[in-house]
């Protein structure tokens, strides 16, 4: 069957998480359809968040709700939206300029789909477009680097988790250069994803160098505005058995918007046990809407 009939529509999955009917949609963004998952039956109060949860490279929109069940928890509660696209072949056109998939390849149009989406769930959700944020895990954080860098008209904030911005020679992003909320969490024991920087390498897909995270860190902050140290504190150490603990920096004054960094210490390509990463990125957006 051809990948348009089965896409044409809205499709009405048979799984179900709990009660909560998952559906499924796709927009045709030129000349391919993109499908993105949400609730069908959470109500919503006016004026909804909407929070776009990425996937990895190689991943899709459906495995990322197993991933933020604790967030989609209190979904109705926080009156938040959650959608999980899926990228172009199960990749993102994001900024690294040497990875090799198809979608960087072809330069798939990621802002129509975004953007298109956002207007799909203002006029099926009325949600507000002034509180759209992004949370992205590795691919999906570079992802959301993208937003930042190239809609920050249209995106609030963004969480990027084991990713770091793409160097110099590696970007291929017209960067806006434009100051936002940003939360970074990164693995000082990162292999693919290195906190110091260096060549991304997986089999066969090449993503070419990035920053280091502390680099990463700084763009954001200088953007908007800060110098000097951030504050630190240590998150408590909920599981001691997983070697792992976390570090937050945090850039934070009235007026400009949050750069906070946790860093996972012996953190690899995975995520802490000490905190609920999506959980936590929403506590930072919310914190971002009361400034």
């Amino acid at each position: 069957m051809p990948l348009r009939l089965i896409f044409l529509g809205l499709v009405f999955l048979l799984s179900h998480q709990g009660k909560t009917q998952v559906m499924t949609d796709s927009l045709l963004i030129e000349g391919h359809y993109r499908t993105f998952h949400y609730s069908g039956t959470q109500p919503l109060a006016a004026n909804a968040s909407l929070v776009f949860v990425l996937h990895g490279s190689g991943g899709n929109g459906k495995e990322m709700m197993k991933a933020a069940v604790k967030l989609a928890a209190v979904a109705q509660k926080e009156n938040l939206l959650l959608v999980y696209p899926t990228g172009y072949l199960n990749y993102w056109n994001e900024c690294r300029k040497e990875a090799n998939s198809k979608a960087n390849l072809e330069n798939i149009n990621e802002h129509a789909f975004f953007e298109s989406m956002i207007s799909y769930f203002k006029e099926k959700k009325a949600i507000d477009t002034n509180k759209v944020f992004a949370i992205g895990t590795s691919g999906g954080g570079h992802m959301c680097y993208k937003l930042a860098m190239t809609m920050p008209d249209k995106i609030k904030a963004i969480t990027a988790i084991i990713a770091n911005l793409p160097d110099a020679d590696n970007m291929d992003c017209s960067e806006a250069k434009v100051a936002l909320p940003v939360m970074i969490i990164n693995g000082t024991a990162d292999p693919l994803n290195p906190y110091d920087g260096g060549l991304m390498v997986l089999g066969n897909f090449k993503m070419g160098n990035v920053r280091s995270t502390d680099q990463t860190f700084r763009y954001w902050a200088m953007l908007a505005g800060y110098s000097g140290d951030p504050d630190k504190t240590k998150l408590k150490n909920t599981d001691p058995g997983d070697g792992k603990t976390i570090e937050k920096y945090t850039f934070a004054k009235k007026g400009k918007p949050e750069v906070t960094l946790l860093k996972v210490i012996w953190g690899k390509h995975d995520y802490p046990n000490d905190i609920d990463v999506h959980v936590e990125a929403w506590n930072f957006f919310k914190r971002q809407m009361t400034k």
